[in-house]
C-alpha cells in the first residue's frame, strides 16, 4: 500500500463578517492571513498544521458545529497559549482539572465573532468510566464574547429574536436568561414574575 503524504487538515468556516473574523483569528493564531480577498481569508497555520479558511456568508444563528480545539502536550502549554491570547486582546476562560469527554483535562477557551468556541487543552487522564457524576459527551462552557461580556444562550422561547408583546409574558425554560436577553436586545426592564418574563 502506498503511503499518503498528508500535509495538514483543512477547516473552512462560514463567517458573517470576514473583517471581524480576520481580526479575531490574527489574535488567536498570532499570525497574519496568507490570503485575503473580498469575503474570504486564508490562514496557513504551521503549528499545528492547519489550512484555515474564512468564507463570508449570510446565515442566522449558529450551525451544527459543537466546538474546535488545539490539543497540546502539557498544562504549561495550555497556560502559555492562554497568556498569549490575553496579550493579543482576547478574553479566555479557564477550566482546569475538568472532567470532559470522559477525560480529565486542563483547558482554556475563546470564541470567535460568530460564536465558534475554540479550546486549547491537554488530556491528563483519558478513557474515564461512565458514571452518573460525569458529563455525557463533550462540554462547552457558557459563551463569553470577545470583550469578556457574558452571552446568554438562546432558549426555545425565541427570546433571541422576538421582543415580548405588550402585556404578554414570555415563558421559557431559562426564564432569567430569556428575560435578560429580551431586556438587552429590545430595551426596557424585563423581570421574572411567577416564572415568566413580565
Amino acid at each position: 500500500m502506498t503511503a499518503i503524504n498528508t500535509l495538514k487538515a483543512h477547516l473552512a468556516l462560514n463567517v458573517k463578517n470576514v473583517e471581524s473574523s480576520i481580526d479575531f483569528y490574527k489574535k488567536m493564531l498570532g499570525i497574519e492571513p496568507s490570503k485575503v480577498r473580498t469575503g474570504y481569508a486564508k490562514f496557513d497555520v504551521q503549528n499545528p498544521p492547519l489550512n484555515l479558511t474564512l468564507n463570508q456568508m449570510a446565515f442566522e444563528g449558529s450551525g451544527a458545529l459543537s466546538h474546535l480545539g488545539i490539543q497540546v502536550a502539557t498544562t504549561e502549554d495550555v497556560i502559555a497559549l492562554r497568556e498569549q491570547w490575553k496579550e493579543r486582546g482576547l478574553v479566555p476562560r479557564e477550566e482546569m482539572q475538568t472532567d470532559c469527554c470522559f477525560a480529565l483535562q486542563d483547558k482554556a477557551w475563546v470564541d470567535d465573532p460568530d460564536g465558534n468556541e475554540w479550546e486549547v487543552f491537554v488530556v491528563l487522564q483519558d478513557n474515564l468510566p461512565e458514571t452518573s457524576e460525569r458529563t455525557v459527551g463533550c462540554c462547552v462552557p457558557e459563551p463569553v464574547g470577545i470583550g469578556g461580556i457574558a452571552k446568554k444562550a438562546a432558549s426555545a422561547c425565541g427570546c433571541e429574536t422576538t421582543a415580548p408583546a405588550a402585556g404578554e409574558a414570555a415563558c421559557c425554560d431559562t426564564q432569567a436568561a430569556c428575560c435578560d436577553t429580551q431586556a438587552a436586545k429590545f430595551g426596557g426592564e424585563v423581570k421574572v414574575e411567577g416564572g415568566c418574563c413580565a
